[in-house]
């Protein structure tokens, strides 16, 4: 893993299997009528890392997919985070730190992957810092529309997905962690993400267990 423009290049890993869980401290039982779905930074400047036709990337975007196509069916409110270009260094703040200046405005940049695109009833949050939640509608959109669990699928898993859950979890929000509809910088932090979640504030589980609770 090597650093470039404050990401990293990131080799190809596996994802983790259900088997490979770990166990949740949470009790929470993931329901229909309950639920939420965000979809994380699943934009071209953050996806550029990966090998676009090797997992983790593929495999994630191909289940974060089915679990768009579930939600939109089943009438579950679908949320995305997405960073705006050009940031002006004073709303950037500490991230410019970290990260450097960020995404441009250009189309190799901010769109979200068309496979992935927001439709016609779909919410498009701006992405501020980390969690979803800073500096965002996204917890009065939820709770009006009698929404108090989400469902967190998107990059990067030890980063923005991680602290979103979190802070959902603070938010007396019950989450749940989409384990292989995440990607991250390796499978060591990938591993990290699911460990700590499990640990502290989420429920790790695969696609096939989401979609199948849903």
């Amino acid at each position: 893993m090597t650093a470039t423009k404050g990401l990293p290049t990131i080799a190809p890993y596996a994802l983790p299997r259900a088997d490979e869980l770990p166990a949740p401290r949470g009790p929470w039982r993931l329901e229909r009528g309950r639920a939420a779905l965000l979809v994380h930074d699943m934009q071209h400047y953050f996806v550029r890392p990966f090998a676009p036709d090797a997992s983790p990337l593929a495999p994630v975007v191909r289940n974060i997919a089915r679990l768009i196509a579930h939600a939109r069916g089943a009438g579950i409110p679908v949320f995305y985070t997405a960073q705006a270009g050009n940031q002006d260094r004073r709303d950037r703040g500490l991230q410019a730190d970290l990260w450097g200046p960020g995404m441009s405005g250009a189309p190799e940049h901010q769109p979200i992957l068309p496979e992935l695109a927001p439709a016609e009833g779909d919410f498009v949050l701006t992405k501020h810092r980390y969690s979803a939640f800073q500096r965002s509608n996204l917890e009065t959109l939820m709770r009006v529309r009698g929404r108090d669990q989400l469902v967190v699928c998107g990059i990067y898993a030890h980063i923005g997905c991680l602290l979103t859950a979190a802070e959902a979890f603070m938010r007396d929000i019950e989450p749940f962690f989409a384990a292989d509809a995440v990607a991250d910088f390796s499978r060591e932090k990938h591993d990290m993400a699911l460990a700590y979640v499990a640990s502290t504030c989420a429920v790790p589980l695969t696609t096939a267990q989401l979609l199948g609770a849903l």
